[in-house]
């Protein structure tokens, strides 16, 4: 893996911004679950758990999808 370095605010939830980041790359299949999980410092489950207030599904559905399904049955 490659490394990246960026500097945040003291102010800033670093916890917070990795959970972000580790869902938007999850979210376009850059990185899975587990690696998502690993980049944030959490557990696989917390991550998962955790997925979908950062805007990730892990069903791999969007929420255009849902809604086709939802309103066209």
């Amino acid at each position: 893996m490659k490394t990246l370095s960026v500097n945040i605010p003291e102010e800033a939830n670093e916890l917070e911004l990795k959970l972000t980041m580790a869902a938007i790359l999850f979210d376009k299949g850059l990185l899975s679950a587990g690696q998502a999980a690993e980049f944030a410092g959490v557990s696989k489950k917390e991550f998962v758990l955790n997925a979908g207030k950062y805007g990730a599904s892990v069903f791999g559905e969007t929420i255009d999808d849902l809604n086709t399904d939802l309103f066209n049955d």
